[in-house]
């Protein structure tokens, strides 16, 4: 019977040891918290208020952005700044229910100081008045004051459905 609760032993242990050791530690409490946090929440901000050049002035010069205008895509730095400069020319965006976490990964493939937010994105189009409310969620990789790596999580369907296309189900 000892042998046997020995091998259960080691066989959970060698079971667990991938697990284990792949975990990631997740901090809170950081000293580059407070900065990391105003980085995400001037972006916003400059989103709120159209102001595009102070939207690129949080990002660093090789940033990334992913998942915005679609499903798999990525937009350089210039790219973004033209793509909110169209976006704000016709749309007005207002952020609520806005909430931010600064949070510290150590020890995985996604190390680094970011900062989640989530919220609600009223976009009014500028010349039609029409409103739409899209949820969205965003994870911002700070890196010495500056966005690095931002991605975009969004309700795409609304934004679909207000440019006029139809979610037909399969006849099936």
């Amino acid at each position: 019977m000892k042998s046997l609760k020995q091998n259960a032993l080691l066989a959970m242990l060698i079971l667990l040891t991938p697990i284990l050791s792949m975990a990631q530690v997740v901090t809170l409490e950081f000293a580059n918290a407070a900065t990391a946090l105003e980085v995400a929440q001037n972006y916003s901000k400059a989103l709120q208020a159209g102001d595009v050049a102070k939207m690129d002035a949080q990002l660093a010069p090789g940033a990334m952005v992913y998942g915005l205008n679609g499903a798999l895509d990525s937009l350089t730095k210039a790219a973004h700044k033209e793509y909110y400069t169209t976006s704000t020319g016709t749309y007005k965006h207002t952020l609520t229910n806005e909430l931010f976490l600064p949070v510290k990964v150590t020890d995985n493939w996604n190390e680094g100081e970011w900062v989640l937010s989530w919220g609600i994105n009223t976009i009014t189009d500028k010349s039609t008045g029409k409103t739409l409310k899209v949820p969205y969620h965003t994870a911002s990789l700070i890196m010495n004051g500056k966005v690095v790596r931002m991605n975009y999580w969004y309700d795409r369907v609304n934004i679909m459905a207000m440019q006029g296309y139809q979610m037909i189900p399969p006849s099936n």
